[in-house]
């Protein structure tokens, strides 16, 4: 089996400040990369910043600062995200970074001696928003301004001399290989958008711009530099040494186990991309999963509408975790989602407070008050001990044919019914009405001890700080957690003492 794993972000457009829907893709992947890990892959994450075309330039024009300058100041906020966020990333990849010039122009002269690339002229419509294309069928007017109806982003007419990708070429290749390849692409809704746009029929792609300087020059042709998009998808190769195919990185992770996007920019990835890779003769990644948006008032964040949810706001207000447990469990993985702080302050007193935290609690003290503070090891398990621990042993292999398939909506839902089955567990047991029968006592303890390790283990790719903190109970770290382990019902006859630990979360008084 491989046990290699690579997943990537998109990488981040660094003309405006992060938002929401950066920490967003950013969590998401990291609860992957961080699961995969725990369950004995050799993980590697890529996230970055994509720095070059029009927006980049006319955003650092409107500063009256060097372009470069303006990228390397908005790049390191994204690469500070990626601490705040505790991202488990393996790098940082830049498209302004040397390493990326070399393979995108590599990558060119590939396309151009496999006759992929011509020279003629583009007259058409161009998003500087979007750094996209668009035909007149999918433009509509708004405020007597013209913009693409998916995004509602301005287009300006382009009439210039232009590189073109034989992008039609590949109409049947890449309607064959999704057939062949039904997982290629999801969630299915998205699926279903990429093969129809493919069957309305492609057309030559626009690979060159000549109006602009921001980005990287056309080899052989410095009057022109490459198109964003070419540039920016190859970052998820030149990240692993390419062209250097023989490059242990390139090697281990190639073809990437996913690219995790937002549904937005999904044509790039699932046509494009592909089509590019396929000209090239690259292998393909093996999956692309369009997320939707995270939403500000029902509507999708944006500089120019003025609703950017700030995420450094909300994780000083009420903390890292929250935030990632609030987004992995309350937006259906998918589907589009919005923030809602009476929803989150919910998550925080039921989910996380009373039912990891306050269990973890209970179960402790319980522990030192009864059983001096150390994991009975004389239990006899009865039924209702076997059944609950087993629940767990039981589903392992569906957990991870779940996360194999992103089905976060089932891994969120198995922890949080665990953790009510687990409280009613303790209280059913009633050990405290136990203290003339020491083994069942002792039994009832150690079945909830082991009950609150399985459940922390799979809680910390999601809440991984708050994890760390529970897992000081038994004396353990970061290197203890493990997938397999949880199948393990007698972990924790290892363990020794039970440590008592400070309170987890910090109820959120309402008004």
């Amino acid at each position: 089996m491989d046990k290699n794993f690579f997943i990537t972000t998109p990488i981040y457009y660094p003309s405006a400040k992060p938002h929401m829907g950066h920490a967003y893709s950013s969590i998401i992947a990291d609860f992957f990369a961080r699961f995969k890990k725990i369950d004995g892959f050799k993980v590697h994450f890529l996230t970055g910043t994509d720095e070059h075309g029009l927006k980049i330039q006319r955003a650092a024009e409107e500063k009256n600062i060097n372009t470069l300058d303006f990228c390397n100041e908005i790049s390191l906020t994204f690469r500070n995200l990626s601490k705040t966020l505790n991202l488990v990333n393996t790098d940082f990849i830049r498209t302004t970074e040397e390493r990326h010039k070399n393979a995108v122009q590599y990558l060119w002269n590939e396309l151009v001696k496999n006759d992929e690339i011509y020279l003629s002229k583009y007259s058409g419509w161009y998003s500087v928003s979007d750094e996209a294309f668009y035909n007149d069928d999918e433009l509509e007017i708004v405020d007597g301004n013209k913009v693409a109806i998916s995004s509602k982003s301005k287009v300006e007419w382009v009439d210039e001399e232009s590189y073109f990708f034989r992008l039609s070429k590949w109409e049947k290749p890449l309607l064959d290989f999704y057939k062949k390849n039904p997982n290629f692409i999801s969630p299915e809704s998205r699926r279903n958008e990429v093969i129809s746009f493919v069957k309305n029929g492609l057309k030559d792609l626009s690979v060159s711009r000549k109006s602009f300087s921001w980005g990287i020059k056309v080899p052989n042709n410095d009057t022109h530099v490459i198109y964003v998009w070419l540039d920016a998808l190859t970052n998820y190769i030149s990240a692993l040494n390419f062209p250097n195919k023989d490059d242990d990185l390139f090697k281990n992770f190639w073809p990437a186990s996913i690219h995790l996007i937002g549904k937005d920019i999904i044509r790039f990835h699932a046509v494009y991309w592909p089509a590019f890779l396929l000209a090239a003769k690259i292998d393909l990644p093996k999956k692309i999963y369009g997320h939707g948006w995270i939403l500000s008032d029902d509507e999708k964040m944006s500089k120019s509408k003025g609703n950017i949810l700030d995420p450094l706001e909300i994780i000083d207000r009420y903390g890292l975790d929250p935030l990632r447990y609030y987004l992995i469990k309350e937006v259906s993985f998918g589907n589009d989602g919005s923030i809602s702080q009476e929803r989150l302050e919910d998550c925080i007193n039921s989910d996380l407070a009373n039912n990891f935290g306050n269990l973890c609690q209970r179960v402790t003290a319980f522990t030192i008050n009864n059983c001096g503070g150390r994991v009975p090891k004389k239990i006899e398990l009865q039924k209702d001990d076997i059944k609950i621990l087993d629940n767990f042993k039981n589903n392992i292999s569906l957990i991870r044919e779940k996360i194999d398939n992103q089905d976060i909506n089932f891994y969120i839902n198995f922890i949080v019914n665990s953790l009510f089955e687990a409280n009613k567990y303790f209280n059913d047991q009633e050990p405290w009405k136990k203290k003339d029968d020491k083994i069942r006592l002792d039994t009832i303890v150690y079945t909830t001890l082991e009950i609150v390790r399985k459940i922390t283990f799979l809680l910390y790719p999601i809440i991984p700080k708050s994890t760390l903190k529970a897992l000081e109970i038994f004396s353990l770290s970061e290197n203890d957690i493990n997938i397999t382990s949880i199948e393990n019902n007698q972990f924790l006859m290892k363990v020794d003492k039970i440590n008592k630990i400070d309170i987890l979360f910090k109820k959120i008084e309402k008004n």
